[in-house]
């Protein structure tokens, strides 16, 4: 059994992490332990505050008896918000803390443009565009070249959590380019599992999302690899272990 810890902020998409769970279909359990979101806001000083390292410490016990394996601050905007350097830091303190691997969704979204060998992305965010760009500034320190970004301006992760299939892919529609190597959707409040496959079938290219990245980033730093092409091709990558 592998298990794999998630910090989570709040209540918005959580239900992401069972689903994704099923659809993995093997010995690996995704435990969920949420974090105190502070200010529900897309706004650089709430988002700064919102992944502290007292709040993210804080879920870190409950995840050490669960047996977690590794770790994963599932909050893309929690954590680019402190630029590259400061996002390095701050996985550096989850790890020490947790005592076992760390991540964040911000890295495992270049972590997996790198797994698929893309270096060109289109970025379609729910953000404002302040904090949109720099999550396009921290994609390009990582070594990706941003082709474009799309913002839609939504202020809370109460709101992205209510948008449906037709939301996301229309957001990924007005995203994509046609120099895009793949299509980025970084918000972990977005509702995507249950819609990747969708979403790559519509733009004829891999699609990575925030929720699912977050799963495969923990899974990589526990070494292991799942077959679920149901979670997109970041999921079809060799070495496999069937699903």
């Amino acid at each position: 059994m592998t298990a794999l810890g998630i910090l989570y902020p709040g209540h918005s998409a959580e239900d992401e992490y069972p689903r994704i769970e099923q659809l993995l279909g093997s010995d690996i359990r995704v435990d969920v332990v949420h974090t105190d979101i502070g200010e529900d806001a897309h706004r650089v000083d709430a988002l700064r505050e919102m992944g502290a390292g007292e709040r993210l410490a804080a879920g870190v016990a409950e995840l050490r008896l669960a047996g977690a394996d590794a770790v994963v601050w599932a909050c893309t905007s929690g954590s680019f918000v402190y630029g590259w350097e400061g996002a390095r830091q701050q996985v550096r303190e989850l790890a020490l803390a947790a005592g076992m691997p760390a991540s964040s969704t911000s890295f495992a979204f270049v972590h997996a443009a790198r797994e698929l060998g893309v270096r060109r992305v289109a970025v379609g965010a729910t953000y404002p565009d302040d904090v949109a760009s720099l999550f396009a500034d921290f994609l390009r320190a990582g070594g990706l070249e941003v082709t474009g970004v799309r913002s839609s301006g939504i202020v809370t992760a109460a709101e992205v959590g209510t948008w449906g299939e037709e939301d996301v892919l229309t957001l990924a529609r007005a995203a994509d380019a046609p120099d895009a190597e793949a299509v980025l959707l970084p918000d972990t409040a977005l509702h995507t599992a249950a819609h990747v496959s969708l979403l790559e079938k519509a733009l004829s290219k891999p699609v990575l999302t925030a929720n699912q990245v977050t799963v495969w980033e923990g899974l990589r730093l526990a070494d292991r690899r799942v077959n679920a092409p149901s979670l997109g091709t970041l999921f079809t990558r060799e070495p496999i272990i069937q699903a």
